[in-house]
């Protein structure tokens, strides 16, 4: 997927939780479903710091230590400084070498990629918060997220040990798309779902157990499900 459409893609959903953070304090102060313990002020908290954070890698190519958010009107503090997240996101040139936890190539373009997805999922977050309808995301824009999760974040889980080795490997399937496989050799289980399902259940926002057809060892696929898979 192009770096400008993960610019238009990140552009159109932080625009959207711009929106969503303007709300009255008591729909703020609403519980966040994915996210045990927090508001939705504490939500947007996050968002602001993981912005401020990815911002300051792309401008000095480096990395540096997360932030905090305050603790009060975190989802103003949000606000002030997502106008200028934006242009740093816009101005980056995707070539340029840039640190990232992620494989090789190590350039800033991994963090256009990041940061659009990193907003569609707690935009998910902000909806369900919200009460509102969980946005239509373009499809090709659904298919990378997808494979970021499972080409990218499951295999550094598995290396961070903070999810365990599988033993056997698995393969997850959006029909009509394409298929991931997790582990090496042939798959002694396979976990299928549609696009709209597959992308926000690889980050517990929905759960797979209950909506995907498994073949094959159910077990091996349960515990892939149950992962974590995303960090």
């Amino acid at each position: 997927m192009l770096p400008e459409r993960h610019l238009a893609e990140l552009s159109g959903s932080l625009d959207t939780l711009r929106t969503l953070a303007r709300q009255p304090a008591e729909t703020l102060a609403r519980p966040v479903p994915a996210c045990p313990g927090w508001s939705l002020a504490d939500l947007f908290g996050h968002i602001g710091v993981i912005e401020r954070w990815a911002a300051e890698i792309v401008r000095g190519g480096k990395f540096v230590k997360e932030g905090k958010a305050p603790e009060e009107h975190a989802e103003a503090w949000f606000l002030n400084g997502a106008g200028a997240f934006l242009e740093t996101m816009a101005a980056l040139d995707p070539e340029a070498q840039c640190w990232t936890f992620g494989p090789a190539p190590h350039t800033a373009a991994f963090w256009l990629r990041r940061q659009a997805h990193e907003h569609a999922i707690h935009l998910v977050d902000a909806c369900q918060a919200s009460g509102l309808d969980i946005p239509a995301f373009a499809e090709d824009f659904l298919l990378d997220g997808i494979d970021e999760a499972l080409a990218m974040f499951a295999p550094r889980q598995i290396r961070l040990e903070r999810m365990a080795p599988l033993g056997q490997a698995v393969t997850f399937i959006v029909p009509d798309a394409t298929s991931w496989t997790l582990g090496e050799g042939t798959a002694a289980a396979t976990i299928s779902a549609p696009l709209r399902e597959m992308y926000p259940a690889l980050w517990g926002r929905s759960n797979l157990a209950d909506t995907a057809l498994i073949e094959g060892d159910a077990e091996l696929a349960h515990r892939a499900i149950q992962g974590p898979l995303t960090p």
